[in-house]
């Protein structure tokens, strides 16, 4: 089973050039088989044609013979002596009477066994068409005719031919026409997949070159082709084309939300500074005035924070958003991210830790805002009974954080995809939560940002593991 799976990682049976491969080896097999079949068949009719006039011919000719046997021997024993005359060591006459009594008979037929000589005197009477006939191992082309000698029909002549010799000769023929034709079919169909593996390399080549684009090198990105079929180089210059729209349409994209999030939160500041002095003097307000004021700064608030994550990821996309990477202490970093978790909220979260003192070369305030999006994430998709917790060590030359919760875990075929700018698992809970599905995204991009990278590991009903890898500080 290993074996025939590791054959279909080889050849892809759906791939354009085993279809094609197969298409003109069935066609190359059709025709070569068809080729083959009628050349076999129009032999056989051939030499079956050429005995049966063979055949023909004798019994034109024993009329005659005969009668220049009869000039100068009796009418019997001449009509005996051109059948041997006639004979050969594979051609066997006799005639019967009107009586249906053999009269005469060629000598050889007395060679063959009885019961041979039987079955043939019993084929020929049912036919008087010249017939080939199977018997056995052996192969016979009859004939049977009327015979008149001096204008009298004086009963009727056989012939059988015995073609065994010819027939074996010819089925070692068309089994060699046959083998001969599986091998050039195998050949053929070789070479053709060669040719067409070579055919195809360009649009493998333009494949290879489009995987390695990213968006990145989008601007920039150009496909090339040399010694290509001007079908290729025309999708070529359309996939040029196409990296060309995508790249505009790109930029207008991350032009128009940095535009929009930097324009909308100055004044959705102001309003949620006007919010929270308001609500300062709620002493004036009614408790309906109160709530709502405090709904109206928590959605401002909410609202910022997008913004402030759009604005992040469109400097990121544009090389803009800066880092100062130096000494960060993970201990300090994390100590300040759980005192700032439980002053928000009264959640369990612990710390867990084997090393003493942990280095990582980040950028602080980044590498905080991170920890509060995993922590801030974790409290969203746990139960409020169960804690968190933030462990650190390192290991080698990277110091590694992890924020595990035992909250609902994330489906394995979500868990590729999470980090994917507002991508969200559950359309219904992320709304109950608040979530809009930029908080991983930012996550990621903070995280390279430092020259590190991001995992997550998980279990339905077991909680989720997300483990940050970021290159450690290590004093000279």
């Amino acid at each position: 089973m290993n074996q025939i799976q590791r054959i279909f990682r080889i050849i892809d049976p759906f791939s354009l050039r085993v279809r094609l491969t197969i298409g003109i080896a069935a066609v190359s097999a059709l025709g070569l088989g068809s080729l083959a079949i009628w050349t076999s068949w129009k032999m056989q009719q051939f030499l079956i044609n050429s005995y049966k006039n063979n055949i023909q011919q004798i019994t034109q000719h024993l009329p005659y013979y005969v009668e220049l046997y009869t000039e100068i021997i009796p009418e019997e024993n001449g009509l005996q002596s051109a059948i041997n005359n006639l004979s050969t060591t594979n051609t066997y006459l006799w005639v019967k009477n009107p009586q249906n009594q053999i009269i005469a008979q060629s000598d050889n037929l007395n060679k063959l066994p009885p019961k041979k000589v039987a079955e043939l005197m019993n084929l020929t009477q049912t036919s008087m068409k010249p017939i080939a006939q199977e018997m056995g191992k052996s192969y016979f082309v009859m004939c049977g005719s009327s015979l008149r000698l001096q204008n009298q029909t004086v009963g009727t002549l056989f012939v059988v031919q015995d073609v065994t010799q010819e027939q074996s000769m010819f089925l070692v023929i068309v089994q060699s026409l046959g083998i001969g034709s599986i091998i050039t079919i195998t050949i053929i169909s070789v070479a053709i997949a060669f040719y067409i593996k070579r055919s195809l390399q360009p649009l493998r080549q333009l494949s290879q070159m489009t995987e390695v684009i990213s968006l990145a090198d989008l601007g920039q990105a150009q496909i090339y082709l040399e010694n290509a079929p001007s079908e290729v180089r025309e999708l070529t210059q359309t996939y040029n084309m196409m990296l060309s729209r995508l790249f505009q349409s790109w930029e207008q994209e991350r032009q128009f939300v940095s535009n929009v999030s930097h324009e909308l939160r100055t004044p959705l500041t102001i309003v949620h500074g006007y919010l929270q002095s308001v609500l300062r003097r709620q002493h004036n307000l009614t408790e309906v005035q109160q709530e709502a004021l405090a709904t109206a700064a928590a959605e401002a608030e909410r609202t910022i924070r997008l913004l402030q994550d759009l604005l992040d990821l469109a400097r990121a996309d544009s090389g803009n958003l800066l880092f100062r990477l130096e000494s960060c202490s993970l201990n300090d970093l994390i100590t300040e991210v759980v005192v700032m978790a439980k002053t928000y909220s009264d959640r369990q979260i612990s710390i867990e830790s084997t090393n003493p003192a942990i280095a990582a070369k980040a950028d602080y305030n980044r590498l905080k805002q991170v920890l509060i999006n995993l922590v801030d994430n974790a409290f969203k998709y746990s139960a409020p009974e169960t804690p968190v917790t933030i462990k650190f060590y390192q290991q080698a030359d990277q110091a590694i954080i992890e924020v595990c919760d035992q909250g609902y875990g994330i489906p394995l075929q979500h868990q590729s995809r999470i980090f994917e700018r507002f991508y969200r698992i559950d359309e219904a809970r992320s709304s109950s939560t608040g979530g809009c599905g930029l908080g991983l995204s930012i996550v990621k991009t903070l995280v390279e940002g430092m020259n590190g990278h991001v995992t997550v590991r998980s279990r339905l009903g077991e909680g989720s593991t997300f483990t940050i890898t970021l290159p450690a500080y290590l004093s000279n």
